[in-house]
């Protein structure tokens, strides 16, 4: 296939990162929506199930802190890693308070599963004005609660919010002191959407050069938002600057407009070839997700939206069906798609409607068992011609139905 393809994309490319590790915000960002519906315990494990068979290597349980529900179905959660025996590894969010970390070391220490605390704070200029918070007061929030939570034995990632509208000393000095307390990451947070992919690349390797200065092997996160809709394209530049894990969230749900989509960065990293991974269920993954939070995933969402690998028009859908003529399902998938849809366990599909062509209609007849002749072909195509819209399969058939001058059989 690529003998008939001249990828641009190759001609300069991205050295391959050398470390690519996802994180699953679904359950705990991603409920930050103010639209979704939060889902049942049982519905929260079925999504736990499948960020693990899609070999996402963490995930974020929820927040404890935030009162006994969610306290509650993070235990569950943590309980189901254990028994299930999953690879993915837990994480919970929790400000700068004792009271915050408290309830993760309490249920870490009774399921007896290691929990990552990912402790935060504000840091830019903008919020430590409206919160009227000093430096040293940040500083000494951060140093008591890393301090604490690894005393209680749970290894820690810092994070800073609003990261990239930060100033660079504010953040030397908060990640120096977290890391002198025990941090093991850190996190650089584009809280708000801000981050332009030179903004992103900008700030990781700031924040990677201040890591190697103050300790060893600390590794640092990125945790990107959509408000300007260059989320996927930050986390892939975050990841080219040095960070070795990104978060992201199914169907790029949470706060206001949402985070990375999980199920887009996958499918560029796999193209990309950065990761090596199955993709055949990230359609119940993204399904699963949005039965459960009550989401409705437009039509036109790229590679999970209902018309994704759907064609009605003529010349594109001839193509299409050329390719499949020739008993090529990856010529089929190449040929109109620069993703192919089985690489997600979907399929090309042919419509009829009013920019159709004889041949649209004359695949929809074979692939639905029909027999093909010239009269009924006619009358679909006419249909179809005087349509304002695709064609539904029953408008189909009871035009193949009709008698000659239009009525029903």
């Amino acid at each position: 296939m690529h003998r008939l393809i001249h990828d641009w994309n190759t001609t300069n490319p991205t050295p391959i990162p050398s470390r690519v590790v996802l994180n699953d915000e679904t359950l705990r960002d991603g409920l930050q929506s103010p639209s979704v519906t939060t889902p049942s315990i049982e519905q929260k494990i079925e999504i736990l199930q499948l960020i693990d068979a899609l070999g996402i290597e963490s995930v974020a349980l929820g927040l404890p802190g935030a009162g006994p529900q969610v306290a509650r179905d993070v235990e569950l959660l943590a309980r189901e890693i254990v028994s299930a025996k999953l690879s993915v590894r837990p994480n919970c969010p929790a400000r700068t308070t004792r009271a915050d970390i408290e309830p993760i070391a309490e249920i870490s220490q009774r399921v007896g599963l290691p929990i990552e605390c990912c402790t935060f704070i504000g840091s830019s200029p903008i919020r430590r004005y409206t919160e009227d918070w000093s430096l040293d007061r940040l500083l000494a929030y951060t140093e008591e609660a890393i301090g604490f939570a690894v005393g209680e034995g749970l290894p820690v990632m810092f994070v800073t919010e609003d990261t990239t509208r930060a100033d660079p000393e504010t953040l030397r000095a908060l990640y120096a002191t977290a890391i002198r307390a025990g941090a093991s990451r850190v996190c650089v947070a584009d809280t708000v959407g801000h981050a332009t992919p030179d903004g992103t690349r900008a700030v990781v390797r700031f924040v990677c050069d201040v890591a190697a200065e103050c300790g060893d092997g600390v590794e640092v996160d990125w945790h990107g938002h959509r408000d300007r809709d260059m989320s996927v394209c930050n986390s892939l530049f975050a990841l080219e600057a040095g960070a070795t894990r990104v978060h992201a969230a199914a169907l790029g749900i949470g706060e206001r407009v949402g985070n990375t989509p999980m199920d887009l960065l996958l499918v560029n990293l796999v193209l990309l070839g950065w990761i090596n991974r199955d993709l055949g269920r990230l359609s119940d993954y993204c399904r699963a997700v949005a039965l459960a939070c009550d989401v409705e995933i437009p039509t036109n969402y790229p590679v999970m939206g209902a018309d994704a690998y759907r064609t009605a028009t003529g010349v594109h859908a001839a193509a299409v069906i050329k390719a499949l003529h020739k008993a090529d399902p990856d010529l089929a998938d190449a040929v109109y798609s620069g993703v192919p849809a089985r690489l997600v366990g979907r399929e090309q599909t042919i419509d009829v409607g009013p920019m159709s062509g004889r041949s649209n209609v004359v695949f929809w007849f074979e692939r639905h068992g029909v027999p093909v002749t010239d009269e009924a072909v006619d009358r679909v195509f006419a249909g179809a011609k005087s349509a304002s819209r695709v064609l539904s399969d029953s408008e189909v058939e009871a035009l193949i139905a009709a008698e000659p001058d239009g009525q029903a059989k």
